[in-house]
């Protein structure tokens, strides 16, 4: 799917919900920032799902990560930040939906408070399948009356409130956790697909992400890169081994994307840490 940006002119003092804009986009820079409080299009509410790589979302002082087939839904104003991570190791890419009106507000607050701000999808659910059909529909028809999109967007918001396909994790979904849990530490130093993570916990990858985010408010990935960093901190602590080499043996790709993420999590690099882990004893 190439990247497409479709906005809408606003019905003026329109006493439904009106559809603003909606496209698909990719980025792959920490530039890449947005401020629910400090955003001029008051009284907008988001949808954005993940294609492939993974973004970030700060919502109330949580941080979710958002890997394929994740989507957050916040309202603007609001305390949220949704973001690129520049320690990401690829290219975040996601199609967003944005609308406005009491009606899309009233009907958000419903849906966040049945779901959460955060939920998973397969990419062949019903509120994923009706956006497809919604875009088509709005190009191939060359949509542009205000009261038509409103019906298109009521049809599609209301796939989210009686979807069943992301229904809320419970206490069963825990011993998948700890058996891809433990397949990532036993095998963190070789490069890893979530395929075989997934594998590994005998379920989908799209399951798996959906109870990791869940449970550990992250993605099998954002563990996996947690985990090689504690073991290149104990590397780097207790032996000599050159730094390059460091980042291979915790199964980092390659000298400078470890340095990246290193200094993104500890604000220094694997040569400064070592020496002040020398210095402090």
């Amino acid at each position: 799917m190439n990247p497409f940006n479709i906005g809408f002119q606003a019905a003026e003092d329109a006493p439904f919900m009106t559809l603003d804009s909606l496209g698909c986009q990719e980025v792959d820079s920490a530039s890449y920032s947005f401020q629910g409080n400090e955003r001029p299009d008051r009284g907008h509410i988001i949808f954005q799902y993940t294609l492939s790589g993974e973004g970030r979302v700060e919502i109330d002082g949580t941080t979710y990560w958002l890997p394929e087939g994740t989507a957050f839904l916040v309202q603007v104003p609001s305390p949220h930040r949704y973001y690129y991570d520049s320690a990401s190791e690829q290219p975040w890419k996601f199609i967003w939906l944005n609308a406005r009106g009491e009606d899309a507000q009233r009907i958000w607050d419903r849906i966040i408070a049945k779901e959460g701000p955060v939920v998973t999808l397969d990419e062949h659910a019903e509120p994923i399948r009706a956006y497809w059909k919604l875009y088509h529909r709005i190009v191939t028809e060359q949509i542009r009356d205000p009261y038509i999109l409103s019906v298109l967007v009521y049809e599609w918001m209301l796939t989210l409130l009686r979807s069943r396909s992301h229904a809320t994790t419970n206490a069963q979904d825990s011993p998948v956790i700890l058996l891809a849990k433990q397949f990532m530490d036993t095998h963190y130093a070789q490069p890893i697909a979530l395929e075989e993570i997934a594998a590994s916990s005998q379920v989908s990858r799209h399951h798996l992400c959906r109870i990791f985010q869940k449970i550990e408010h992250c993605s099998p990935f954002e563990y996996l890169r947690r985990r090689r960093l504690d073991a290149a901190v104990t590397l780097l602590r207790q032996s000599d081994l050159p730094i390059h080499e460091v980042g291979v043996q915790c199964g980092f790709e390659s000298p400078s994307y470890f340095g990246k993420v290193f200094r993104q999590h500890y604000n220094m690099s694997p040569t400064e840490y070592r020496t002040k882990s020398v210095f402090s004893g």
